[in-house]
């Protein structure tokens, strides 16, 4: 769901090319996709070797020296855990579940819903929880991410301790302070920062390795299980702790629009999934080789010399990594409005040229805020790990039964074959998730409650505006009547054409009411224009507009956008000329109804839902400035509705 300038410049090369790509040059541009995508896609799951296995040793060890056996334990945990969730189910599995080559948990809803039948509202729901729990983990990773790898200046010298939650905040101001900028012109280096990032960890990690290669021997998955079972007190614990080293691991399918699949596999089996491994294998050999010790080994273990260059270089890949989930937030919500989920909010384009480089200010604020409490609340990455991963395990589940309804509904395959296919990563989910949620009063509830507020906010948006339209349309004049006796007794006409927005093509817009009843004039040519958001992620430009011919005086015009897309109703209206329609932009005004919503004693909703509504509503973008119509062409007419 990220923008990356190295992925849009390969992108524009296919495109001045005609698409067509000799195998060399293809080659190249899998090469610098899979780079961009190093830096977007991993930078998440790649900075969890700060704190994951620490966190798993801590949670069976606690303050005494974890025995060998047990640090080969949790070494194959980790091991088989990246194997099987990031290396099977996203990478072989969930990458081929494409919405039109676009990823992420409401593109997967989109293309589940497709055929869904009865079992739509079902998978409706289960797309909103999954876009809920992302937000959970949206406030999470920057803090644990920037504070674990602030926390290395510790190794440095202790007399930083006092000081690393200020330098935290610090940055993290910056980071959320720069987004209004816009990011396409430092994201051309995430991609070699993060590269470097994943070789040093491959270094380091290889020389512990060699130290004590005895470690390797975690690859057999018995040791995981051995662990498991006699350490049936903490087993749990140890598999929350341990559950960190593959959060990040839906991003994989969330930037598939942007990469594509062969260049996030490419990435991920060339130079992640290597680099990790060995380095988690080289934090173990070196707590094991020396004597137990569990403090920071990410750092403990490079020399003396290298830890300020080490703390550093974690430091950018940590900012990095937070940069990745908060761009993937704005995209999110943008798709999470176009579907319809949320009220519109205010978006700004922050490139001429790359239309998802976006920035959200309301969205941002939230962030901000919600990162800085986790800061200062919690004060260390340890203590925020107590919050990290229900949230992430839980949309893991989400993404696993939405699979399963891809793969019954949408691609017809029989029902056993779908479940047989998803059961096991169902289960191993499942499992995580049960495992995550001993943590829930250590912290955990803080992802679940940003989540289930979000999850809420959405419900009762979508439900209030269902049963707003249903009521307005009730007390609406149906637009085939009204036309029919403007055309036969028309009022006085004036030169130009008027646009009226409605949300129902059916009915007469309350704009077209007011305007009659207060100016008694009509436009020599009117259009009723309804904008649709499909559920697929674009529209083609041959089906983006369509015009239906009412009388001489009206024409219904319906423009169609995907929810990858940010509607812009004066470029769409352009590819009307080609369908016939001619008119000057210039003597053309747009009348828009700005609603204002009061409670009534007989709403379908409680009355906390009701305020909760309308508190959304206020707070939404106006049409105007949402669909970038000029607001010199731009006519608002209010009127009042009681829900």
């Amino acid at each position: 769901m990220h923008e990356n300038a190295e992925g849009s410049a390969a992108a524009d090369h296919l495109a001045a090319n005609g698409g067509q790509e000799t195998p060399r040059k293809t080659s190249q541009t899998t090469t610098a996709l899979a780079l961009g995508a190093i830096g977007v896609v991993y930078g998440d799951i790649g900075t969890s070797p700060i704190y994951a296995l620490r966190e798993a040793t801590r949670a069976v060890a606690g303050d005494r020296p974890p025995t060998e056996a047990e640090m080969l334990g949790i070494l194959s945990i980790i091991v088989w855990s990246l194997t099987l969730i990031v290396s099977v189910k996203y990478v072989l599995f969930v990458l081929r579940a494409d919405n039109d080559r676009e990823g992420g948990t409401l593109s997967l809803m989109a293309l589940a819903r497709r055929d869904a039948g009865r079992y739509a509202p079902l998978i409706l729901v289960l797309g909103m929880v999954g876009a809920a729990l992302f937000f959970g983990d949206a406030i999470i990773t920057p803090a644990i991410s920037v504070l674990s790898a602030v926390e290395g200046l510790e190794v440095v010298t202790p007399a930083f301790s006092d000081y690393v939650v200020a330098i935290t905040l610090a940055i993290l101001l910056a980071l959320f302070a720069v987004q209004r900028f816009g990011t396409a012109g430092v994201a051309s280096v995430f991609g070699p920062v993060t590269a470097l990032w994943f070789l040093t960890l491959t270094v380091s990690g290889a020389i512990e390795l060699a130290e004590y290669p005895a470690v390797l021997a975690a690859l057999d998955p018995s040791y995981a299980v051995l662990f498991l079972v006699d350490h049936g007190g903490v087993s749990l614990a140890v598999m929350g702790a341990a559950f960190l080293a593959v959060t990040g691991a839906e991003a994989i399918y969330a930037d598939l629009g942007h990469f594509g699949r062969r260049p996030i596999m490419l990435a991920w089996f060339a130079l992640v999934f290597p680099a990790l491994l060995i380095n988690y294998f080289g934090q173990g050999a070196y707590v094991i080789s020396h004597g137990g010790l569990v403090g920071q080994p990410l750092f403990q273990m490079v020399p003396s010399w290298a830890t300020l260059p080490m703390v550093v270089l974690a430091t950018m890949a940590t900012v990095i990594a937070s940069q990745a989930v908060i761009t993937g937030a704005y995209s999110l919500t943008r798709q999470a409005i176009q579907l319809q989920l949320l009220p519109r909010l205010q978006v700004q384009h922050t490139s001429e040229t790359q239309s998802g480089q976006i920035y959200m200010p309301q969205v941002n604020l939230l962030l901000l805020v919600g990162v800085f409490i986790l800061v200062a609340e919690f004060g260390s990455s340890e203590a925020l790990a107590s919050a990290y991963g229900i949230s992430v395990a839980g949309e893991m589940v989400v993404t696993a039964l939405l699979l399963f309804f891809v793969f019954w509904r949408t691609w017809r395959r029989p029902a056993l074959l779908a479940a047989l296919v998803v059961a096991p990563f169902l289960l191993l989910d499942v499992t995580f998730l049960w495992a995550n949620a001993q943590k829930f009063t250590d912290g955990g509830w803080v992802s679940i409650a940003v989540a289930a507020a979000l999850a809420v906010m959405m419900m009762t948006w979508r439900k209030g505006s269902r049963l707003l339209f249903r009521k307005t349309r009730k007390t609406e004049i149906p637009l085939a009547l009204l036309t029919d006796n403007l055309a036969a007794k028309p009022p006085h006409l004036v030169a130009g054409t008027a646009v009226f927005l409605t949300s129902d093509p059916e009915s007469a817009p309350t704009a077209l009411m007011h305007s009659l009843k207060h100016y008694h004039v009509l436009h020599e040519q009117n259009a009723i224009l309804t904008v649709e958001m499909t559920e697929d992620p674009y529209v083609a430009e041959e089906a983006r507009a369509q015009i239906t011919p009412i009388n001489d005086l009206f024409m219904r015009v319906v423009l169609r956008f995907g929810y990858m897309e940010q509607p812009n109703v004066p470029k769409a209206l352009a590819v009307c000329r080609k369908l016939g329609w001619k008119f000057d932009i210039m003597s053309t005004s747009f009348f828009v109804s700005r609603r204002s919503l009061k409670i009534s004693r007989r709403s379908l909703m409680p009355r906390w839902q009701d305020k909760l509504f309308i508190v959304l509503a206020r707070n939404a973008s106006d049409a105007s400035a949402y669909f970038q119509i000029p607001t010199g062409r731009v006519v608002e007419i209010g009127t009042q509705v009681t829900l």
